[in-house]
């Protein structure tokens, strides 16, 4: 079982990242993708950057022969995301600047991240994920 996702909202993150966190332990790896939210009528996201990082993020992860646990976190529309007061951006653990960003989670903390414009860089997804 190389790759679990876990999916949230910002209104469901609380509870599903109690379970990334209790889970945490049990795995090689242990991420978390903070991403636009798709519109439900096309299936896209309203960010070229998600767009971009996603597909690449996922390969390489599916690819891995380690067991990694991604929870996959949704930010939400542009107009919520554009929101000074959006609780990922005011939040000491995350301190979110843009979308898509991918944290390596280890001994509750951050150990690692990627911003927007290096989230689909494959060598640096590769650097994330073994530098554990």
């Amino acid at each position: 079982m190389p790759l679990k996702l876990l999916d949230a909202t910002v209104s469901s993150f609380d509870g599903v990242f109690q379970k990334f966190i209790s889970e945490a332990p049990q795995n090689k790896a242990n991420l978390i993708l903070l991403l636009a939210d798709k519109d439900p009528s096309t299936n896209l996201s309203w960010c070229p950057a998600c767009v971009r990082a996603e597909p690449v993020i996922y390969k390489k992860l599916e690819a891995s022969s380690d067991d990694i646990t991604l929870l996959r976190a949704d930010v939400g529309d542009r107009p919520t995301w554009r929101n000074p007061q959006h609780p990922w951006r005011l939040d000491s653990r995350f301190k979110l600047t843009g979308v898509p960003t991918l944290v390596s989670w280890e001994n509750d903390a951050i150990k690692g991240r990627l911003e927007d414009y290096e989230a689909h860089l494959e060598h640096k997804i590769n650097a994330l994920v073994s530098s554990k």
